[in-house]
């Protein structure tokens, strides 16, 4: 039998209502696997075990009557990555500059989660300000793969399925600006969902790039992912990217099989630069597919080649704008004792606090944004990417014309080692090389384990549907 801690939402939620076990018994499973594993894997960052335990104990007095406010989530540890505003816990983003950053607010996920009855473990690793694609660049340390400790568990949304995969936690939330979520899943081998641009509020969540930010979970099944965007997704007037679109319950896509749907294969996504060993395992779950039902159709979306160049223009750019709030006044790390005298006006404010308090990462990406965003440089870089952007867009329109989704591997290769790609920041950002495109032109992405490699690493493929059809996505995705 399984233990607690490793139990989908669905079984943890039926467990208690059929008074199998309390919310009290799952978390402290959770937070003994943590002791357990937490120091090797290093997916959490901050542990909240006397409020968790507080917070369970309390949710099991007032029962699991299976009634209309009784949610499915109610009572089930979730570990949250440190990039979402928590009331009265700390929100570091895992940087040196928010290190001891206590927000006075919840941001609106968090507040919904809290709504539904939700026990929170912890707060979860992350590459600085959500900068990078391994879970490397955080001031808290490197989070590892739970499958192989010599691995990266990837970024950087790291320490949430990091957290999931070694069954830390039930489920968690993360963020996916050009692939944070997808990628971390498919080299951990669990579930994740890249939600359409605005299908989840992004209030209290610190900002990346503004024009790509998405909020989304991670699970140990497709239901899961299903039940917790439910619960998360919809228009909050706290967040003008969220369009008045109802929010259907995702569940009801689950259980219909894939007959007759057209699946589309983009060539791009097979072609150069995917490793023959990745590209045979994504081929075999499509073929099962095929084999359910579903018609292959062969297409093209030939402005993939220049994703990756548009991104690391635009976001950089939309990064370094949000990055100017971060100057040790209002919050935030201050100047320390030894580099205080060093200033002298405000410009060297900005230079000392900023300075120690962003890593490497971060300063190489507001360098480029804030170069590409310079007179003279602006038409040429950044208008030039927002024009490169719509045609990404204009290609998916054409291709779901066509097909009802699209599929491809997650990553070009499965995870790498930590250190390997660290001293070369071009080798690392080929790693978001098929999970930008569909961030570029804002459509939902899921990340489905599909195989594993012969080393025995996790291989994942993404189901890409049209904007708000993530429950497309989810169908297809129990299939694969």
């Amino acid at each position: 039998m399984a233990k607690l801690n490793e139990l989908t939402i669905r079984e943890v939620a039926d467990g208690f209502r059929a008074k199998k076990f309390s919310s009290e018994e799952v978390t402290k499973d959770c937070l003994k696997r943590i002791k357990e594993r937490n120091e090797e894997v290093n997916a959490f960052v901050l542990v909240d075990e006397g409020e968790a335990l507080r917070m369970a104990r309390e949710i099991d007095k007032s029962g699991f009557g299976g009634g209309a406010k009784d949610h499915i989530l109610k009572g089930v540890p979730v570990g949250l990555k440190d990039i979402l505003n928590t009331r009265g816990v700390k929100t570091t983003c895992c940087s040196p500059g928010l290190r001891d950053y206590v927000p006075p607010y919840d941001a609106t996920v968090v507040e919904k989660l809290r709504g539904a009855g939700m026990v929170m473990v912890g707060k979860t690793n992350m590459d600085e300000f959500a900068c990078g694609a391994s879970t490397e660049h955080s001031c808290f340390g490197v989070t590892k793969n739970p499958v192989d400790l010599t691995k990266v568990a990837g970024g950087s949304s790291g320490g949430s399925v990091a957290a999931v995969a070694d069954d830390m936690s039930i489920y968690a939330l993360g963020t996916d600006t050009g692939g944070s979520i997808r990628q971390p899943a498919s080299f951990c081998g669990t579930y994740g969902l890249k939600v359409t641009y605005g299908r989840v509020s992004r209030s209290g969540v610190t900002a990346l790039a503004s024009s790509w930010d998405t909020v989304g979970p991670i699970g140990k099944s497709v239901e899961d992912l299903a039940i917790v965007l439910g619960t998360i997704a919809g228009r909050d007037r706290k967040d003008m990217t969220t369009p008045d679109v109802a929010v259907p319950d995702y569940t009801k896509f689950l259980g219909k099989g894939v007959k007759g749907l057209k699946i589309g294969l983009p060539k791009e996504y097979f072609g150069d630069g995917i490793e023959n060993e990745t590209r045979d395992v994504v081929m075999k779950a499509v073929k099962k597919l095929e084999k359910e039902g579903a018609k292959l159709v062969d297409v093209s979306l030939p402005m993939t080649k220049y994703a990756i160049s548009a991104y690391y223009i635009s976001m950089p750019a939309e990064l370094s704008a949000n990055m100017e709030r971060y100057d040790g006044i209002r919050f935030g790390k201050k100047a320390s004792e030894k580099a205080t005298g060093q200033i002298k006006d405000l410009v060297d404010q900005y230079f000392v606090v900023r300075g120690e308090a962003f890593g490497d990462e971060i300063k190489r990406r507001i360098m480029i944004g804030t170069y590409v965003l310079s007179a003279g440089y602006m038409d040429a870089y950044y208008k030039k990417a927002m024009k490169v952007r719509t045609k990404i867009i204009e290609d998916f329109g054409r291709a779901f014309e066509k097909v009802d989704v699209l599929i491809g591997p997650v990553s070009p290769f499965p995870a790498f080692g930590i250190g390997e790609k660290a001293d070369d920041p071009l080798a690392m950002y080929m790693a978001d090389a098929l999970t930008i495109p569909a961030s570029a032109a804002g459509v939902p992405s899921l990340a489905c384990p599909c195989g594993e490699s012969e080393s025995g690493l996790p291989i994942g493929l993404q189901v890409i549907a049209p904007q708000f059809q993530e429950g497309l996505c989810l169908r297809v995705g129990e299939v694969v």
